[in-house]
């Protein structure tokens, strides 16, 4: 007997944050990745919004933000929290009752390029590799030739 589901598309789970970032797609410099099983949102190289469905406190939306910017963001939302892990960043938990009508607002500020929200992660540095372009390392070489 052959099996069905074989021949079936898997269905594409959609994340319950999707809502959020939508707005943003069509936005020049619009990046999805996927972080530390979140969806951060990344606009013109500036990391946005970092939407997450874990456990508290990881269950909202992290917006990526200078300190000196938390004031004024909170004065405007109050619904944001200050992360208590992640404490350079705001949180909006989505357990907090204006959850959709900030979010909405949120990007509505980030669409606008509100210099409030957003910071340029810092770049990765590459870890020095044992061979380059074809020579080995001493260590390499070391222990080849002591047989």
């Amino acid at each position: 007997m052959k099996r069905l589901d074989r021949a079936l598309p898997s269905a594409r789970v959609v994340h319950r944050h999707a809502w959020i970032w939508e707005p943003l797609e069509s936005e020049p410099g619009f990046v999805l990745r996927a972080m530390f099983g979140a969806k951060a949102v990344y606009l013109d190289g500036k990391i946005v919004l970092c939407c997450s469905t874990g456990e508290e406190p990881w269950c909202g939306v992290l917006v990526p933000t200078d300190r000196a910017h938390h004031d004024a963001l909170r004065a405007e939302f109050p619904a944001l929290v200050v992360h208590s892990v992640l404490g350079k960043w705001l949180y909006l938990p989505e357990s907090a009752d204006a959850f959709e009508r900030t979010a909405t607002a949120l990007v509505g500020l980030i669409r606008r390029r509100d210099p409030r929200i957003g910071v340029v992660p810092k770049s990765k540095k590459r870890r020095a590799t044992a061979s380059v372009r074809g020579t080995r390392s001493v260590r390499t070489r070391s222990r080849r030739h002591s047989s």
